[in-house]
């Protein structure tokens, strides 16, 4: 073989691997056809998923039990206010918390607290996280340890508690 037939191959062989990835991409992005009617499969779409995202955001946080994420002692000696702002600070620190960063909250007379999250992990094709929620009444620290998992509602319930 001559350097120009050498030449011709080469640049056939360049042609037909730039053709490769963009046939791969072609086929990718067509729909699946079933063997009857050789018409895209479509996934029903679920009337929650068209439901707003801050809609369903509230209605998870208002589904949270706070009094799960706090020490029993401490729960039961928080004003309204102050459990308010508990459940707030445990939704929005499990939801949308960076691992390790502190999510603070102050309620009535002094009254307030710390959440920290650990990362997501996921369990059974469920989000679950760390916490810690520390609460101050009167000086007094109380704090409460364990992990907690987001249901199907997208509220979060306590799975298990290490303190």
């Amino acid at each position: 073989m001559n350097d120009q037939n050498l030449g011709i191959s080469m640049n056939t062989l360049r042609r037909a691997l730039f053709l490769v990835p963009v046939l791969a991409l072609g086929a990718c992005a067509t729909a699946p056809m079933t063997a009857q009617t050789s018409a895209p499969m479509l996934t029903p779409i679920n009337q929650a998923q068209l439901t707003a995202p801050a809609t369903t955001t509230a209605a998870a946080a208002a589904m949270t039990d706070a009094s799960a994420f706090v020490d029993a002692s401490a729960y039961s000696q928080l004003s309204s206010k102050s459990k308010a702002e508990a459940a707030s600070a445990q939704f929005n620190a499990l939801q949308f918390g960076r691992v390790g960063a502190p999510r603070n909250w102050v309620g009535d007379n002094g009254q307030s607290g710390i959440v920290t999250v650990g990362p997501y992990v996921r369990v059974n094709l469920i989000d679950c996280r760390d916490f810690t929620h520390t609460v101050t009444v009167g000086g007094q620290n109380f704090v409460k340890k364990g992990t907690a998992c987001r249901e199907a509602d997208g509220s979060w319930i306590v799975s298990s508690t290490t303190g």
